[in-house]
């Protein structure tokens, strides 16, 4: 949620500007109802035309049938926490814009669940992200009657019953859910505040282990279609999480250990959704400080066990900014807001921190993008530079088609008066108050998102490319492989998903690209694999890297795996292909000493500063070539590059 300190003192930095003129409130009203009316329609006919579960081809996301499916998402806050953290849980003045959850999804105590729910799909939603805290898992005390009054056969059950009944009631409802770990405790996000990172008040274990639970959980539910594994991961006190350095407070590697966990222990249809990093650095002017995002997925991307469940989201919001943590006060630099940035370079911005994972096709990174959070201030936002930052961040969502999540859909208000954010608000009589009621500035441009044209009915299937990084450890993506005895034991293993083939190597750093392209899933349905560590297979007369050391597959076999000791290479995997599939005309690439990628190479940079070797699409590696002599580490020189049957 919302930025590196969260809203605190976000009111006395809004830019105050005169309200635009507005028209007589009868035709606003009218205008407001035909809006809401078309929204409504969308989301009915959205809610019964698709089938789970879901995954992704390319930078789409589709559903069992092949159909796109847009995510057009909401946030029901409230179950992963609203208190401040400090003074008592149980007074409202303590929790955040004074509206207390009670432990639950926001909005119980004023309306019915059912209301709640029919709301949404009258705004055009069809689909919800779920928040919850590690904690609400494990909280075993009855929620109040108060935080349910308005749903009372929900009283004496505990915060993840209640949660139970929430999902049942939004899937009965046709809508898709997406749950999210927000934090670790249940209280209000996102500030120095214990839950940081995904092990800032648990270890990493207990982390998974509640992963696997609550994917388990929802398993038979096929409307849960996915898991967003933690909310805005961002700099605690003295430490800053990072993207690939194998520590404890590398994301990168936390959120593909779970991830793969998820997939292959729990429920193998979700979607994984991984957020980049929401905040790094000291937010003070002259030390060096930022908001990562997705920037870092175009060096090191993720590779799952299952290709096709992948989905990267990130955050914006007017008041934070690509190095502004959004506060006011402590911790506010001199840094640009995203408010303060015009069309163009707000396009620019945003396309560089996140929409270009989607939209640069046939990459090792290229996967959909869910701008899972954004919002602003409702009736009562009268600063001129919040309304235009929101109706350009629209204009960037439509433009590029991308699937979205409002923060928040639910909230409190008395007399139309209250925080103002959500798009939905419910008095302590029960009475509702909506976007569309006539008076709220944000209806057009809700209704142009909710509305907007974008690609509908059958995806094609895609060349899938992956990248490999065994940097720190094993880098197994073979379901195959994963259930078979370590085949080279004391090295890092780096293996391609099952059906895909090795392409590129790097001749440092041991990175590996891997990809399906112009054969679609390859590979021997009765699994026969090889480990190659000697020149078995090098036929005589045919020495392709002559005074080099060359592992090379059979016949028939073609590269999915390699490890490596240290940086020298220790051994290959070879994988039997169908008969036919592979030819023996081979060439040798050689990269040790530049990059050797073809005129115009698929995959992207799989290993930024180092050279690379790569087969054409319509070949296949066969055959790895190192040379042991005198200040050689071994590392890959040569590939040895054959014809697809």
């Amino acid at each position: 949620m919302r930025g590196f300190l969260g809203r605190a003192g976000l009111a006395a930095v809004l830019l105050l500007a005169p309200l635009a003129p507005v028209a007589p409130a009868a035709a606003v009203g009218k205008e407001a109802g035909a809006e809401a009316a078309a929204a409504s329609v969308t989301a009915a006919e959205a809610a019964a035309d698709w089938t789970p579960p879901l995954s992704t081809r390319g930078r789409w996301i589709v559903d069992a049938n092949g159909n796109r499916f847009k995510l057009r998402s909401g946030n029901w806050h409230g179950a992963s926490g609203t208190w401040n953290g400090s003074g008592s849980t149980e007074d409202d003045a303590n929790h955040h814009a004074g509206e207390n959850s009670g432990r639950v999804p926001l909005g119980l105590d004023r309306a019915p669940m059912a209301e709640i729910v029919s709301g949404f799909q009258e705004i055009g939603i069809n689909s919800i992200r779920l928040p919850f805290s590690n904690e609400m898992i494990h909280d075993d005390r009855p929620v109040t009657d108060r935080a349910v009054a308005a749903n009372p056969w929900l009283r004496g059950r505990t915060p993840l019953q209640v949660y139970d009944a929430v999902v049942r009631a939004l899937t009965d409802a046709g809508l898709a859910v997406i749950l999210n770990n927000h934090t670790n405790t249940t209280r209000w996000c996102c500030g120095v505040d214990g839950n940081e990172r995904w092990n800032a008040s648990r270890s990493t274990g207990a982390w998974e282990n509640d992963w696997l639970f609550m994917a388990r959980r929802y398993q038979d539910n096929k409307r849960v279609v996915g898991a967003d594994l933690y909310n805005e991961v961002r700099r605690s006190v003295w430490d800053d999480p990072n993207w690939g350095l194998g520590d404890d407070h590398d994301w990168f590697a936390a959120s593909q250990h779970v991830a793969d966990r998820i997939l292959t222990e729990a429920d193998p249809d979700l979607l994984i959704i991984v957020e980049g990093i929401n905040w790094t650095g000291i937010p003070v002017d002259g030390f060096a400080h930022g908001r990562p995002t997705l920037e870092p997925v175009r060096r090191l991307s993720h590779t799952l066990v299952d290709s096709g469940k992948l989905v990267y989201s990130a955050h914006f919001y007017d008041y934070t900014g690509p190095n502004h943590s959004g506060a006011t006060g402590l911790g506010e630099t001199s840094d640009p807001r995203y408010r303060d940035l015009g069309p163009a370079e707000l396009t620019d911005v945003v396309n560089r921190q996140a929409l270009y994972v989607a939209a640069e096709q046939d990459q090792h990174f290229t996967a959909p993008v869910w701008i899972s959070e954004f919002g602003v201030g409702g009736r009562e936002e009268t600063g001129a530079a919040p309304r235009a930052w929101f109706e350009n961040f629209v204009d960037n969502l439509i433009r590029a088609d991308a699937d979205f999540a409002y923060w928040p859909l639910v909230g409190w208000h008395e007399n139309r008066k209250g925080n103002g954010w959500a798009l939905l608000h419910w008095d302590s009589a029960g009475h509702r108050m909506g976007v569309y009621d006539g008076d709220d500035w944000r209806a057009g441009a809700w209704t142009r998102l909710v509305r907007a044209q974008g690609r509908t009915g059958p995806v094609a299937p895609v060349a899938d490319w992956s990248m490999l990084s065994p940097d720190h450890g094993d880098f197994v993506a073979s379901r195959r492989m994963r259930a078979l005895p370590d085949w080279n034991p004391g090295a890092r293993k780096a293996v391609c998903p099952d059906g895909q083939r090795l392409l590129g190597l790097s001749h440092t750093g041991s990175r590996g690209l891997c990809a399906d392209v112009s054969t679609g899933p390859l590979g021997n349905p009765a699994g026969a694999h090889e480990v190659v560590v000697d020149e078995r297979h090098v036929a005589p007369g045919q020495d392709w890297a002559s005074g080099y050391t060359k592992l090379q597959c059979a016949d028939g076999q073609f590269l999915t795996g390699y490890s490596v000791r240290g940086a020298a290479v220790s051994a290959v995997l070879c994988t039997a292909a169908p008969a036919g599939a592979l030819g023996t005309s081979g060439r040798t690439v050689w990269f040790d000493r530049s990059d050797n990628r073809g005129a115009s190479p698929q995959g992207g940079d799989f290993a930024h500063g180092h050279y690379k070797g790569q087969c054409a699409n319509d070949e296949y590696l066969a055959g790895i070539a190192y040379t042991g002599r005198l200040g050689s580490s071994r590392t890959p020189d040569a590939l040895y590059c054959r014809k697809l049957g």
